[in-house]
């Protein structure tokens, strides 16, 4: 399938340097790396929001929030880390 892709000076410009450096064999092959690349990100997204939206779930699941108090999450911690000190 042929097709014809218009790109902004500074892309056609990227794509010929990287042709010109021997990566690749023609502009042909560079695009179809970058559109390999996307793909790959696109599916990683789709994984990671997948992941975010478990982890919604999950939290909403585990109950009503409770109130706590970062001084006394500290306090906690030091006083657990000076008994594994002793």
């Amino acid at each position: 399938m042929g097709m014809n892709v218009n790109l902004t000076p500074q892309l056609e410009e990227l794509v010929r340097s990287k042709v010109a450096s021997g990566m690749y064999t023609s502009a042909s092959e560079v695009v179809r790396e970058a559109l390999r690349l996307m793909d790959e990100q696109d599916r990683l997204r789709a994984v990671k929001l997948e992941q975010l939206r478990k982890d919604i779930r999950q939290g909403l699941a585990s109950g009503p929030s409770q109130n706590w108090s970062a001084d006394e999450v500290k306090r906690e911690g030091r006083a657990r880390r000076a008994r594994q000190a002793a």
